[in-house]
């Protein structure tokens, strides 16, 4: 029986898409685009773009509120801009380099430059939704990524060179790795690799990338001694960001299923698992430690939770979550440490929650990955991993990791490495900020502006003459800036001028 006449869906079937000529699907003066594809399906990736667009200020947010005070707004500012250059970039070319139609093994042609045709044609990505429209999605997952990289540049790097770092990153190193993972014709996707929501391109590529950004900086000052006393300045700001990247990762995750199916609600149900038990298993981990239950511990867990389940979210069973998100947790806590081993200063522990996270989800998809789950879609098939005892997926699995790691690490050493030397010519061009600049903020410094009023530096400088309990601040005023300095902040001292006086102790320290 027919399920249209019958009855049993009720809606008009679609025509099937036979247009192999026009680049643009059709001439929409001429034809109704739109028969081609189901109004539920572009519902929810519209949708979808919207919830993953959600998760950049989430970023920004949780990452001013692990910052210092002085520093916070400088954070904030990084991921919303990193959204408007990686947007202007992905119109230009990266959409083109990353997802054009023929597209060679490792990365795009420029037929798409400038979105050149695209529009109504089947996407790279499915059928089931047109060019424009997975466009814009994926476009998302770029700005993203770009934003959780220059976290890197916490309390010491410089906005402009940042800027460019974006544009250049993203040509350079994210859409090459979006290309061979997610492309048809890329070397991962057709040796079988399984990455169903960004494993790779988003989180090893940007933990990597952050990790070499903070050894091309260097470390902060009196990092490793008592005299950077640092510890997250706003808590609630972390809160605020992981909720927001909570629910724009349904997006990111059941989106990536491109369109509304059996398969997005599974990403969405394993998804919410992984995040729940990551927060409880880093909360744990910290309580065996320190016999504290820490809001900043639960939220660090509930990410590396949904960092782990990112690649496997499309491909293993609800019940996967739980190891996903527990995994996660652990592996993600203990690699916090990695930093003093690496002599890194990764102040945000990107490379332990994103690439570490993202390398672990990696390896677990290769163990828990179902065929059966791909195919609730209805039409995707793979051979499974160990659960349908295809062992070699896990070769898979790592060659496509440490592939889009060490080519992240290399490329982006090379990229700053470059930018620097342009800075030796060019002062406006270096990457770090002097000494007396880092301690003023780069809010200060860079912006101009402040997250708050009120901006305390007494945990930041040591004054050399000061005892224990002396003090100082600085406030942000209509017409400039004053500091004032006292045994206590209730006794203030005359106004006097924070940069020249924070200048000479620098120069005292």
């Amino acid at each position: 029986m027919d399920p249209v006449d019958s009855g049993l869906y009720p809606t008009t079937p679609l025509e099937e898409f036979l247009n192999t000529t026009d680049a643009n699907g059709g001439n929409s003066q001429l034809y109704n685009l739109n028969v081609f594809y189901n109004p539920g399906d572009i519902g929810w990736m519209i949708t979808s773009t919207a919830l993953v667009l959600l998760m950049i200020p989430g970023v920004g947010f949780f990452y001013s509120g692990l910052a210092r005070r002085k520093s916070a707004l400088s954070l904030l500012w990084l991921s919303v801009m990193a959204t408007a250059v990686v947007s202007f970039q992905w119109f230009f070319w990266g959409y083109s380099l990353a997802f054009s139609h023929k597209a060679g093994k490792f990365i795009g042609a420029l037929d798409n430059f400038g979105l050149m045709n695209v529009l109504g044609a089947p996407s790279v990505g499915s059928p089931r939704i047109p060019d424009l429209l997975f466009c814009v999605y994926q476009g998302m997952f770029a700005a993203i990524t770009v934003a959780l990289a220059v976290g890197a540049v916490a309390e010491r790097g410089r906005m402009l060179p940042c800027i460019i770092y974006m544009f250049l990153w993203s040509t350079l190193i994210y859409d090459p790795i979006a290309c061979w993972t997610w492309n048809a014709s890329g070397w991962v996707f057709q040796l079988g690799g399984l990455d169903f929501a960004g494993g790779t391109p988003v989180h090893i590529s940007s933990g990597c990338a952050a990790l070499a950004y903070s050894y091309m900086l260097g470390k902060r000052r009196g990092h490793g001694t008592q005299e950077l006393n640092y510890r997250p300045h706003n808590v609630t700001h972390i809160v605020i960001g992981t909720v927001f990247l909570w629910v724009g990762w349904f997006g990111f995750n059941a989106g990536s299923a491109l369109a509304a199916n059996l398969r997005a609600v599974m990403a969405a149900v394993v998804t919410n698992l992984a995040a729940c038990v990551g927060g409880i298993t880093w909360c744990l981990v910290d309580y065996r430690l320190e016999r504290k239950w820490s809001t900043v511990g639960f939220c660090s867990g509930v990410i590396a939770g949904l960092v782990a389940i990112t690649p496997g979210s499309g491909y293993v069973p609800a019940w996967a979550a739980v190891v996903f998100g527990v995994c996660g947790g652990v592996a993600c806590n203990y690699a916090t440490k990695l930093k003093y081993f690496l002599r890194c200063d990764d102040a945000l522990d990107i490379f332990a929650v994103h690439g570490v996270g993202g390398f672990v989800g990696n390896i677990l998809t290769a163990f828990f990955a179902a065929d059966y789950i791909a195919h609730l879609d209805g039409y995707t098939v793979i051979p499974g991993g160990w659960l349908n005892h295809h062992w070699i997926q896990l070769g898979y699995q790592i060659a496509d990791s440490l592939a889009g790691g060490a080519y992240s690490f290399v490329g982006t050493c090379i990229i700053l490495g470059c930018l620097d030397g342009i800075g030796k010519f060019f002062p406006i061009m270096k990457l770090r900020a002097s000494e007396e600049e880092e301690i003023l903020g780069i809010d200060d410094v860079e912006i101009g502006e402040f997250a708050y009023d009120y901006v305390e530096l007494t945990r930041d400088v040591k004054l050399p003459d000061d005892d224990a309990d002396e003090g100082m601040s600085t406030h942000s005023m209509e017409h400039g800036h004053s500091s004032a300095m006292g045994a206590h902040h209730e006794k203030n001292q005359d106004s006097i001028d924070s940069s020249n006086q924070l200048a000479e102790w620098a120069h005292r320290a």
